[in-house]
């Protein structure tokens, strides 16, 4: 495996209009008497709560890295990103915009999705004014056949999640935080492929996972399977 991130990494939820669900997430962060939309340096900053600058994402980690890594230099910062742990598809009539169904997505998320994203930026808790905050959500995400969405949607405009539930929150202060996301009762050295059906998440979002916490001391390479690369903790 290369020791440059994996390829073909998609966000947990990308590059999409994500109004809704920022702003409710936005608020779900602040507290009474904090303020929002805070002009600071020449960034704008979502959430101020005392010294504290709290910074919503719902998007890549990748495009809000240079601005993490410089409000850290003179604040400490706080990151909340959503993961994905229940999904509800609505969908919109082209014509009127009516609700004409709805179905409960199949895929099953968890706090290791987190890695999905973490391999854009995986140096970032090794910031000592720098934490991120999970946030475990269920949402509804609409979607309508308009023939403009993406060719590998068939036509289907993804016109923005809402969120519905905040389920669980869980703070991350430090990398050696991300080992806690590890199974314990998988018997090293293993495989990707064994990572992955610990965890319960498909064989990429394994690899990242291996990346980033290779990258930050956690995991180490032990030989090999055959083809495959082995795992087991540092040290």
């Amino acid at each position: 495996m290369s020791d440059r991130p994996p390829e073909g990494a998609t966000p947990s939820i990308g590059e999409l209009n994500e109004g809704a669900l920022h702003a409710a997430l936005k608020e779900w962060a602040a507290r009474p008497g904090d303020q929002q939309e805070v002009p600071v340096g020449r960034y704008v900053v979502d959430v101020v709560h005392d010294d504290l600058l709290i910074e919503v994402q719902t998007g890549s980690l990748g495009s809000i890295r240079a601005k993490l890594e410089a409000l850290c230099e003179e604040h400490p910062v706080r990151l909340v990103y959503p993961v994905i742990g229940e999904k509800l598809i609505v969908r919109l009539d082209p014509e009127s915009g009516e609700e004409i169904g709805r179905r409960r997505s199949p895929l099953k998320g968890g706090w290791p999705l987190l890695f999905d994203e973490l391999v854009y930026a995986p140096f970032l808790l090794e910031h000592p004014r720098f934490e991120l905050q999970a946030v475990l959500v269920a949402v509804d995400e609409l979607r309508c056949a308009d023939g403009k969405g993406r060719w590998r949607n068939k036509g289907v405009s993804i016109l923005e999640r809402r969120l519905r539930e905040v389920r669980a929150a869980r703070l991350f202060r430090e990398s050696a935080d991300l080992a806690a996301l590890l199974p314990d009762d998988l018997p090293a050295p293993y495989t990707h492929r064994e990572l992955a059906q610990a965890m319960g998440v498909r064989l990429a979002t394994a690899q990242r996972a291996s990346y980033c916490l290779r990258k930050l001391g956690i995991l180490q390479e032990a030989g090999r399977r055959g083809r495959a690369m082995l795992l087991e903790r540092a040290g």
